[in-house]
């Protein structure tokens, strides 16, 4: 992970071998004959300072808390290699960088495991490298934090004239097909910047980034435009914008000439909002799944609960624990 990548500067490791993720249906991403682009190539900005969760996050990032028995980025990571994408650019600030040491393989642990004859928990750190296996990973430094859009920006070079996905490492989705997945596959029909989409309860809608659409297909919108956090008499609709897109070249295009907000930042929904201005089509996918969030501290508990309750070796445990709790 440490090599850097001549042709685009960027710091990269090699797959021990060629390999296509599948989804959990057996779904491959291949080249849509038609349109000839598919989804390869997925961003990962982790560069956030994580002020929600201070003073936790001062020594220890918050992608690496655990959702139970692995930390939220790698649940990241499985739904991207699930959906076959093949390389992965982590947009990091200096902080950031023990999250790279986190895919790297560990010798001496591994050493000491096997002279210990610890085998369940060998088997545990080959799962996290057969995670990796068959996908390149880059990093790229996002010197200041200067908004969503920004670090999105800093991947310009890598994500080249192709489409790529953006993963938020706030939102995790459990579902059957990856929700990744799912927008990419209404990509190769449109061929336009496509947004996952949530339904929200009306007393948390001013939380989010809301979508005004026109339903054109079951589950599917056009958007017409973004508000930001609305007061509930605002709000154009219930749907939410989850930390998952599709995004196409010209998104880029419009990341550099974007003004920067009043705080100096600048924002992937002004940025949508511009695009949208101009006449640009962008699609919203209500994904099938349970959109679980991890962006604050009473979500990130809610999670750990939920991915609890489902685990095949301490649900039944948590269970019993709940309800005796008095």
């Amino acid at each position: 992970m440490a090599d850097i990548n001549p042709s685009t500067g960027l710091r990269s490791s090699t797959p021990r071998r060629s390999s296509r993720g599948l989804s959990p249906e057996g779904l491959r991403l291949e080249v849509n004959a038609e349109s000839g682009r598919s989804i390869k190539k997925a961003i990962i900005p982790i560069a956030g300072l994580g002020t929600r969760f201070l003073p936790l996050s001062k020594v220890l990032p918050k992608e690496l808390w655990p959702l139970v028995d692995k930390p939220v980025i790698q649940y990241i990571v499985e739904e991207a290699k699930a959906a076959g994408i093949e390389e992965i650019l982590f947009v990091v600030s200096a902080d950031k960088k023990v999250v790279l040491d986190y895919f790297k393989p560990s010798p001496k642990v591994e050493k000491v495991l096997k002279d210990r004859k610890k085998i369940v928990l060998l088997d545990e750190l080959k799962k996290l490298q057969d995670l990796t296996d068959g996908l390149s990973i880059h990093s790229v430094f996002q010197k200041q934090p200067l908004g969503d859009g920004h670090a999105v920006l800093q991947a310009e070079k890598f994500a080249g004239n192709e489409p790529c996905a953006v993963f938020w490492g706030d939102d995790v989705v459990d579902s059957e097909v990856p929700c990744i997945l799912q927008l990419a596959k209404v990509f190769k029909t449109c061929q336009k910047p496509v947004f996952a989409l949530h339904r929200v309860p009306k007393d948390k809608i001013f939380a989010y980034g809301v979508v005004e659409a026109e339903k054109i297909a079951n589950r599917l919108f056009k958007i017409k435009r973004i508000v930001e956090k609305p007061s509930i008499d605002k709000a154009p609709s219930d749907l939410a914008i989850v930390g998952k897109y599709i995004l196409t070249p010209e998104v880029f295009e419009y990341l550099e000439k974007a003004k920067p907000s009043e705080k100096g930042e600048i924002i992937m929904a002004e940025v949508f909002d511009e695009m949208l201005k101009d006449g640009k089509v962008i699609y919203g996918y209500e994904f099938e799944g349970e959109w679980v969030e991890c962006g604050n501290k009473q979500a990130w508990i809610e999670s750990n609960i939920y991915f609890a309750l489902k685990h095949p070796e301490f649900g039944p445990k948590v269970k019993k624990f709940l309800r005796e709790i008095k």
